[in-house]
């Protein structure tokens, strides 16, 4: 059994119109809401045994964030460039680049391509991930290369507008 755990960043500021997107960092909301969901999926789900983020600011810091609460120590986290601005195809070469002694990753980067992420593995539709939302795909595999579309179920989806009137 193979989990993948995919989490959209928080909220990012598009207050300085100066900074490059790369480095946006949270805005107030994303900074209330990433560590409120970081303590919700603890609940929910194990620390994963591999974190794996975008580099631009505003993914790596919920990263950080969501890591602490998941007891997974934050300096560990791998940053990798291909997340940002990525494609499907970009995403599932890093899964298929996983050892399989690995059972549980959890991957941190961005819209539009974690929907369509999330649409194509698992066998339920999601509309959108919002900022700050978390999808957890079990594979009934053994090798995380076998996997491909519609091979995964849809065990969590979990964003703060389901508990937050924010």
């Amino acid at each position: 059994m193979k989990s993948l755990y995919l989490m959209r960043h928080a909220k990012s500021s598009w207050e300085n119109g100066h900074i490059p997107d790369f480095d946006r960092p949270l805005n107030d909301r994303g900074l209330k809401n990433a560590p409120f969901m970081g303590s919700v999926i603890s609940k929910l789900i194990k620390t994963p045994q591999i974190v794996i983020s975008s580099p631009a600011k505003r993914a790596i810091t919920t990263a950080e964030i969501i890591s602490e609460f998941l007891h997974f120590d934050p300096k560990k986290i791998i940053q990798d460039e291909r997340i940002y601005h990525a494609v499907v195809s970009d995403i599932m070469r890093i899964i298929y680049s996983i050892n399989d002694d690995i059972d549980s990753i959890m991957l941190f980067g961005h819209n539009p391509t974690f929907t369509l992420l999330s649409n194509y593995l698992s066998d339920k539709h999601i509309e959108n991930l919002p900022t700050s939302g978390f999808v957890h795909i079990d594979f009934n595999l053994n090798s995380w290369k076998e996997i491909e579309g519609n091979t995964g179920k849809l065990i969590l989806f979990e964003y703060p507008k389901k508990y937050l009137n924010n």
